[in-house]
């Protein structure tokens, strides 16, 4: 017998599909013939041979007894097939029974998959509930636990809570930024900014190679504006520090004069910076910041001694390291004044006149005495005196360059 459903074979006597547990269904063969084989049996049985004669009675003795034959031989079959039947019947009582049988088996298997879920489901839940509580614990004594309950005490404006937040932060772990970002936030908004500085500069003093404790700085200068500090900052780091923050380095500006020679005339000088930089000087030899003087065009570097000082400001306001150059422009000097008349004896009043070129005063003395810029001041002639008189004179330009002396020898009768 084969499966209706999967088509495998099924012993005989089994009630389930041992392939795809379906129930057998055992319902006998139904063909005509059995039919007209158990009327026939049964018209023997009873006698009545009337159903055959009306269609028979010209036949032989010798067909009649073969029909009774075959009569025999289908009752045979007939009652094979009962016995077939009642084997059947009972099959179908006693996979009635399995079936139920079965179900109850899988009703109870079914109660207890789900008491095992369901115990399973408060274990998981109880484990997650130890795992959420020991998570919790976790963070809150953890380093960015503490820096967030800083930052929350930040907001609120309560410091004491804020500082010992991020102290205690700082303990855990002194290496990362967020602590010192946010103790430094405590002292600023404290106005207390030199300690907030000095966080930061005793911090990479013990940990130099600390990129990121540099970028928090640098963001602490800004943040406080104090730009100027940065590029110190980063020109006293290590070479990797200052490779690993370009964005924080800004060029120097160029000068088109070098400061290793004198000049002896008035000079112009040029400032260049890189892209997008503005450029402020000084010439007090102050510092330069933003504050200062903004260069737009070149600067004239006059008679004597010049210093400029200047940085370049990039777009973010980030300047760069000042740079410093002195100048000297020494305009030449007449060697000395030019005075007449003569030296010589004189019989009449003469007038003593020293010729000064633009940009000089002279000054002289008739006293034997050397002429300096304390001597009378030369305005016009000089009446000369009588008797003998040595008469100098010297000029003195703008910058207080003083010429040679010219010495004059008169005797007047």
């Amino acid at each position: 017998m084969r499966c209706r459903y999967c088509g495998q074979r099924i012993p005989e006597g089994e009630l389930y599909c041992r392939h795809c547990g379906k129930e057998v269904r055992i319902v006998p063969d139904y063909t005509p013939l059995d039919d007209m084989l158990t009327a026939q049996i049964k018209g023997a049985i009873d006698g009545d041979e009337d159903i055959y004669n009306d269609s028979y009675t010209t036949r032989s003795t010798r067909n009649r007894n073969n029909r009774n034959a075959g009569r025999t031989a289908g009752a045979a079959r007939n009652a094979s097939g009962r016995n077939r039947n009642t084997s059947h019947s009972g099959g179908r009582q006693m996979s009635e029974e399995e079936r139920r049988r079965r179900n109850r088996e899988r009703a109870r298997q079914k109660a207890r998959r789900k008491k095992k879920k369901k115990r399973a489901l408060l274990l998981a839940l109880f484990l997650l509930l130890i795992i959420a509580v020991v998570g919790v614990f976790a963070y809150l004594t953890s380093y960015i636990g503490a820096v967030n309950k800083g930052n929350r005490a930040l907001g609120r404006n309560d410091y004491t809570t804020a500082e010992d937040s991020f102290r205690n932060a700082l303990a855990k772990d002194d290496t990362r930024p967020e602590a010192y970002t946010g103790l430094s936030k405590v002292y600023q908004a404290q106005d207390n900014a030199d300690k907030a500085e000095r966080l930061f500069t005793s911090a990479l003093k013990k940990q130099g190679e600390n990129i990121e404790l540099y970028r928090a700085c640098i963001k602490f200068y800004i943040r406080s504006d104090q730009k100027e500090k940065i590029p110190e900052l980063l020109d006293e780091a290590d070479s990797s520090i200052s490779d690993a923050l370009p964005e924080y380095i800004v060029k120097t500006p160029k000068f088109s004069l070098d400061d290793g020679e004198d000049y002896d005339d008035v000079q112009q000088l040029k400032l260049t910076a890189a892209s997008g930089c503005k450029i402020y000087y000084t010439k007090n030899k102050k510092k330069p910041t933003t504050g200062s003087r903004k260069y737009t065009g070149p600067i004239q570097i006059e008679e004597g001694d010049t210093t400029i000082y200047a940085i370049a400001v990039n777009k973010a306001g980030i300047p760069s390291l000042p740079v410093r150059k002195s100048y000297t422009v020494e305009l030449p000097i007449e060697d000395a004044p030019a005075v007449s008349p003569s030296t010589g004896q004189y019989s009449s009043a003469q007038e003593i006149e020293i010729k000064v070129p633009d940009g000089y005063t002279a000054y002289y003395t008739t006293d034997k005495s050397e002429p300096t810029t304390s001597s009378t001041k030369y305005t016009g002639p000089v009446e000369m005196p009588e008797g003998e008189t040595i008469f100098k004179a010297v000029l003195v330009n703008a910058k207080g360059r003083v010429s040679g002396i010219t010495t004059r020898n008169y005797v007047l009768n």
